[in-house]
């Protein structure tokens, strides 16, 4: 009945399909904040290089769509979600419907997987809605894949442009850094924040992002190296409006930051001829960043031995936030130059967060954190026309399968005790994208700077 009585009203909102995203973001009016800087160390830059990387709109992807049910009784409201933030959640509610905070109760229940910023705010607000209006009857709003893949938030496309050079002695001379993404988190946040809030009468505005540099980052984060970088500037163009909703998708900007960082590392280690993890090391300080380089390479038994014809290594590091946990990996990948399929067979990670509590609980986060970054790095990309987004479904956004998942995956856990604990749930999401880029390039010659490294970018760099 709902179908036949509806009547839409749709106009064309976004780019067109086939749109220069990246060229788009970089020219869109932009506030710049600086992240970090250092001063030169008076050493001349004899060789250089520089590139742009580039990172698509990606998904949570929930296996399970957003569920919620809410009863409105007796002039108070409450709502059983699987929500990540009750108390956000419950405020921005109570805002939307126009009742006080104290008539509205959120109530966190297990539901499909809630992480980040997805879409179970929106479907606890859409049966919010409905409960208003039928009081006394419970109502349950399940979304369906369509829906969920369609209208969630978005972890932020991100696009980052890196020129760095090297003195006479191989080392980093300087470092120019600069970063082109609007907010990745919208919550907490007002009414606006909701879908229903925004589409229905009344409607109440979607909030003004704010550009704020803070020690954990944001689109921002892990953008400073933690190496020595001498004549550094690193800068996040921050974008107001971008085409796409967006919110907090773990790592937020490490994972396309350290992409661009320790993609960089490796290039600069060849221009040095060096090897990647000698050259790692020599611009590293902190005594616990050397001892996971070090561990995770002894550990996947790095070598400059020759390997299989279409193999290749790769390595990448990063400290998550730049205070949380350090964590080193290397990975073996196989390319088929025929179908541009890169495939990881094993790899082997090293972390330290501090004292260890649960060594099983950090394996696992560790394990988990590789496994989705790989599907990100490999497969993951929404796309989107004029009228919408048209990647809705588990065939136009695939996710890493089983059949994909590596040969071997090993995590080397330091303990550390009596140090503080670090947190370690989103260590390996940086390292992850680079790691691969690079074991591709060693193994193809071909370094690809665009997320996610799908079969037909790589069988276009492979006979371009």
């Amino acid at each position: 009945a709902l179908a036949a009585a509806a009547r839409w009203e749709e106009a064309p909102a976004l780019p067109a399909a086939g749109t220069d995203l990246p060229a788009l973001l970089r020219g869109l009016p932009a506030t710049d904040g600086l992240v970090a800087e250092a001063p030169p160390n008076g050493a001349t830059v004899v060789k250089s290089f520089e590139a742009t990387f580039t990172r698509a709109y990606q998904m949570h992807g929930s296996i399970g769509p957003s569920c919620a049910v809410a009863a409105f009784k007796d002039g108070t409201l409450t709502v059983w979600t699987h929500t990540q933030g009750v108390y956000p959640d419950r405020k921005a509610i109570a805002e939307m419907l126009r009742m006080p905070p104290e008539q509205v109760r959120c109530v966190h229940v297990e539901g499909s997987g809630c992480y980040g910023h997805n879409g179970a705010d929106d479907a606890a607000a859409d049966a919010a809605v409905i409960a208003r209006a039928v009081p006394g009857a419970p109502v349950r709003v399940q979304w369906m894949r369509e829906q969920e893949h369609a209208w969630e938030p978005y972890g932020p496309a991100m696009v980052t442009r890196v020129r760095a050079g090297l003195d006479a002695d191989g080392r980093i001379a300087s470092w120019d850094y600069g970063l082109w993404s609007n907010t990745h988190t919208t919550r907490p946040g007002p009414a606006g924040a909701l879908l229903a809030a925004r589409l229905i009468a009344g409607r109440f505005p979607e909030p003004e992002p704010k550009l704020e540099i803070t020690p954990s980052g944001n689109g921002d984060r892990n953008a400073d190296p933690l190496y020595r970088t001498p004549g550094k500037r690193v800068v996040w163009h921050f974008l107001r409006d971008m085409p796409l909703r967006v919110s907090a998708l773990r790592a937020l900007g490490a994972y396309a930051n350290v992409f661009s960082i320790e993609s960089t590392m490796d290039e600069l280690a060849l221009l040095a001829g060096a090897d990647p993890v000698e050259f790692r090391l020599r611009h590293l300080d902190d005594p616990r960043a050397r001892a996971v380089i070090e561990t995770a390479a002894e550990a996947f038994g790095w070598s400059a031995g020759p390997l299989a014809p279409g193999h290749g290594r790769g390595f990448a590091f990063a400290r998550y936030k730049n205070h949380a946990a350090y964590l080193a990996l290397a990975v073996e990948a196989a390319v088929d130059p025929d179908s541009g399929r890169t495939r990881v067979l094993r790899a082997t990670a090293a972390i330290d967060g501090g004292q260890v509590v649960n060594p099983d609980g950090m394996r696992n986060q560790t394990e988990g954190g590789i496994l989705q970054a790989m599907s990100w790095t490999l497969y993951e990309a929404v796309t989107f026309g004029e009228r919408g987004v048209t990647s809705t479904d588990w065939a136009s956004y695939p996710i890493l399968r089983f059949g994909a998942v590596p040969e071997r995956v090993e995590v080397r856990v330091i303990d550390r005790p009596g140090e503080p604990f670090l947190g370690s749930g989103e260590a390996a999401q940086g390292p992850t994208p680079a790691a691969i880029a690079n074991a591709v390039r060693n193994a193809t010659g071909k370094r690809l700077t665009d997320l996610p490294l799908t079969r037909e970018r790589v069988r276009a760099a492979l006979t371009a």
